[in-house]
């Protein structure tokens, strides 16, 4: 079976730009320290919103959608999961929930890791939640044919237990020892999570909450106000590459993590950068919101664009406001449908 030893992370060589990023996000989580001591109101209402991004952007990714208004009435619990996609999302809300309202109390061993899986599928019909796979399970793709192929064979079922609790002590005894960067670990942990593929089905999804969780457990909790999955589903084909170029070699414990762990770096300094744009923009009316999320962008952009700076609104509201703004003169339209797009002209 392959063999997991993160200490020998302290000895490779990084290059400027992964150094760049450790040393920005230890900046911004400064900046986030005074955040919640200074804007406490702000911050609660971006937990709130976070939630719903992550629990929407972790699912679609998998390709599992409902409305709009169906999902908000999920994360709500104003309704019951009316088909296999809504109970799957209603499963990553209650396991969510429980990453964020508990993670100093859960610490990373294979028991709880299974918990999390349980409470994932806890609202489908499935009988495999909180148990490892028992038949192979592959990670494949299709081509611009059409044509499935499989671009990397996961280990086998009855290796599986064993080597999730490898690296779970791996992860554990490299932390403890406090001689190398946990956000170098933890991406490391979370690309030999998903080459295992210890699941039948959650694969994706519990990688993300486990992201979630182990930033947090490690004093980071950008996730908790400014969704980490929404920024991976913006961004899915950047994510599939850099775990496809990270995989090679893996069974032979000769592979190289690096892109893996520039991409979720990188993902975690975009979630921080929007946390200083959307602390201010949460505080204001919904048309001032609309206004200094349009004062934030420089040159053309959409109304996609804006919706993902105002996640407090809906389209509708976002949509009416720039309406109106664009009556006031206030921004000017161009193009139509799909190419349509704004110019802000004061």
């Amino acid at each position: 079976m392959r063999r997991f030893d993160y200490s020998e992370l302290i000895n490779k060589k990084w290059d400027n730009e992964v150094i760049n990023y450790l040393s920005l996000i230890h900046e911004y989580k400064g900046k986030q320290t005074s955040y919640i001591q200074q804007k406490p109101l702000e911050l609660n209402k971006l937990v709130e919103i976070a939630k719903v991004q992550s629990t929407e952007a972790s699912n679609s990714i998998e390709g599992i959608r409902t409305t709009e208004t169906r999902l908000r009435q999920l994360m709500n619990e104003k309704t019951a999961p009316r088909n296999r996609d809504e109970k799957e999302i209603a499963g990553y809300r209650d396991a969510l929930n429980v990453v964020h309202e508990n993670f100093e109390y859960i610490p990373l061993t294979p028991n709880y890791i299974l918990q999390l899986h349980k409470i994932l599928l806890s609202h489908t019909d499935s009988g495999f939640g909180g148990s490892f796979k028992n038949v192979q399970n592959y990670i494949s793709a299709t081509d611009e044919t059409g044509k499935r192929f499989n671009l990397f064979t996961p280990l086998a079922p009855y290796e599986t237990p064993d080597a999730i609790k490898e690296i779970c002590d791996e992860f554990n005894r490299t932390i403890g020892e406090g001689k190398i960067d946990p956000l170098l670990i933890v991406p490391v942990f979370i690309h030999d999570f998903l080459c295992i593929h210890p699941f039948l089905d959650g694969n994706g999804r519990m990688s993300r909450l486990l992201t979630t969780l182990l930033l947090y457990r490690s004093g980071y909790e950008i996730g908790k106000y400014i969704s980490l999955e929404a920024k991976i589903a913006n961004n899915k084909e950047a994510y599939y590459a850099a775990l496809e170029d990270s995989q090679e070699g893996w069974h032979e414990g000769k592979d190289d993590a690096t892109a893996f762990i520039k991409y979720l770096l990188s993902t975690i300094i975009a979630a921080y950068r929007d946390l200083d744009d959307r602390i201010n923009i949460v505080s204001s009316t919904s048309l001032d919101t609309v206004k200094n999320a349009i004062d934030n962008k420089l040159g053309k952009f959409t109304k996609k664009e804006i919706l993902e700076l105002c996640p407090s609104l809906s389209a509708s509201t976002v949509e009416r406001h720039l309406k109106k703004l664009t009556a006031d003169n206030y921004i000017a339209k161009h193009g139509v449908g799909k190419n349509t797009f704004y110019v802000r002209q004061v």
